[in-house]
């Protein structure tokens, strides 16, 4: 139920595009409308959810073992011969009893049957008696004689249309473990499609978050190149005026160079995060992808034990395991249904046939038992097959259970190294921008080299470059903590959160 409702939540959210041009598509994004485009277009999404439909069904079709299985057949089939009955061996042996009472018997004793005088006779005289017993037994003779005595049950070429059912009464537990391993299944692929929407934030952070970061660290080498290209300016100034010398200007010039080489080196890793962010959203390749989010962080989060108290309860990985945990205790079952006979209803009906034998019934009800009591101990040997696969999964939900924590703790530990690094990082900050400030007024006062100043600068954009990276690496240690504690799904929350820190130069 959790897993439905989370993929209906995500699917349905909306999300807005703006600023679209002929030939290249520019769409502004927040965080939370790229999650929701990711989630509506990501193939990966829609290839579980059709898993999860399809256990669906076959849970609902395991629902049907407990139901009679109704049947219609029909058949056609062509014999060598006519099943035929042979009866002349009864006419040979009756045919002499016949003859001989018909023409030797004497017989007496036959009631009369005429009612006007069988008041005072009432049986017949030996003579007559014998006469009547005699006609009788000759005419039996006839009627034997003239009689066929080979009969024809079945003609060799006969179809028919029938109708039957069988109707399953005990299986020892064979359909109710079945039952319950297709609801488990269903219920494992809802946890596994959990993963992966829990996956793919995981993805999207790293990208989306990536992106924002590139785009940090081009408007800071833009403002770096800015700035050598105004220090060259000014070198090429204060040597002509002859208060430097040519080589300072090279040596500014140099610089400048190199600003401008890592500033076309950060648009290109914009362009490359930018097609990540594409795929992971599975936009067109002619798309420009704006982030309107920024990069943040958090002072203080929830307690290391809190989270691991979360993975219990929440985790798809944990739930997936657990899931192999349980299938496998009805694996166990299953196998020790087969000690147990299968008891089970059947019955046909003639619906319509072509010279079938009058002779067969026009239905059959019955109820049969199949009970095996040797197999060579191929049984025992399953249901103990069964129980260790059963351990197996015990020891593997412990394992899984343990790196689970491990990871926790270690992307805990991350974040609040990486705030660490963050708190330096502004200190850093402080103090380059003024270092490089007295370089500045020191070179032009032709108290600094060229070198000096161009240091300086330097300085200043790699502590806030080094900034922006130590953030962004705190969002992506975040959304690794919340994906091994089962609650990829609260990242927004997270970036909404009163205390959250907005990660600008």
């Amino acid at each position: 139920m959790r897993a439905n409702v989370l993929i209906v939540l995500f699917l349905m959210t909306g999300f807005s595009l703006c600023g679209q041009t002929s030939s290249v598509v520019s769409k502004n994004l927040t965080f939370e409308e790229a999650l929701s485009l990711s989630l509506q277009n990501n193939h990966l999404i829609r290839q579980y959810t059709n898993k999860t439909l399809q256990m669906e069904q076959e849970m609902k079709a395991a629902k049907g073992l407990h139901m009679p299985r109704i049947s219609l057949s029909a058949s056609y089939a062509i014999m060598s011969d006519n099943v035929n009955l042979d009866l002349t061996p009864v006419r040979d042996a009756i045919t002499p009893l016949y003859s001989t009472l018909g023409h030797y018997g004497k017989f007496g004793g036959v009631p009369n049957p005429d009612p006007k005088t069988n008041g005072a006779m009432p049986f017949l005289p030996d003579d007559i008696s014998t006469a009547v017993v005699r006609g009788k037994m000759l005419e039996g003779l006839q009627t034997v004689t003239n009689s066929e005595w080979v009969q024809t049950i079945q003609e060799k070429k006969f179809g028919m249309v029938n109708a039957g059912f069988v109707m399953p009464i005990y299986t020892g537990g064979k359909i109710n473990a079945a039952n319950k391993a297709a609801q488990i299944k269903y219920e494992a692929s809802e946890i596994e499609t959990i993963q992966k929407l829990h996956e793919l934030t995981s993805e999207l952070v790293e990208r989306y978050f990536g992106l924002i970061l590139a785009n940090q660290a081009v408007k800071v080498r833009q403002e770096v190149k800015t700035g050598m290209q105004k220090h060259f300016d000014d070198a090429q100034k204060l040597a002509k005026e002859g208060m430097i010398a040519q080589v300072e200007v090279l040596n500014a010039k140099v610089y400048f160079a190199d600003a401008d080489r890592e500033l076309k080196k950060s648009d290109r890793q914009v362009e490359i995060l930018n097609e990540a962010v594409l795929n992971t959203v599975a936009e067109p390749e002619n798309s420009t992808i704006h982030p309107l989010s920024e990069l943040f962080y958090i002072d203080k989060i929830e307690s290391l034990e809190f989270y691991k108290q979360k993975s219990l309860e929440n985790s798809p990985l944990l739930g997936q395991v657990n899931k192999k945990k349980e299938l496998a205790e009805q694996g166990v079952k299953v196998e020790q249904s087969a000690y147990l006979p299968t008891i089970a209803a059947t019955g046909t009906y003639d619906i319509v046939n072509k010279d079938l034998s009058p002779y067969l019934p026009d239905y059959l009800v019955g109820v049969g038992l199949q009970w095996s009591l040797f197999d060579g101990n191929a049984r025992s040997r399953k249901v103990k097959a069964a129980k260790f696969q059963a351990m197996q999964a015990d020891d593997f939900y412990v394992k899984a259970e343990s790196d689970i924590y491990s990871a926790i703790t270690r992307y805990y530990q991350e974040l609040h190294m990486y705030l660490e690094q963050i708190n330096e990082l502004d200190a850093a900050m402080a103090f380059t921008t003024e270092y490089s400030r007295a370089r500045e007024k020191a070179f032009s006062e032709g108290m600094a080299t060229t070198t000096q100043v161009s240091d300086a600068n330097l300085a200043v954009a790699k502590a806030k470059i080094e900034r922006l990276q130590a953030i962004y690496a705190w969002d992506v240690s975040l959304s690794k903590l919340l994906y091994y504690a089962g609650m990829s799904d609260k990242f927004a929350s997270y970036m909404s959160h009163p205390d959250a820190k907005q990660g600008r130069y």
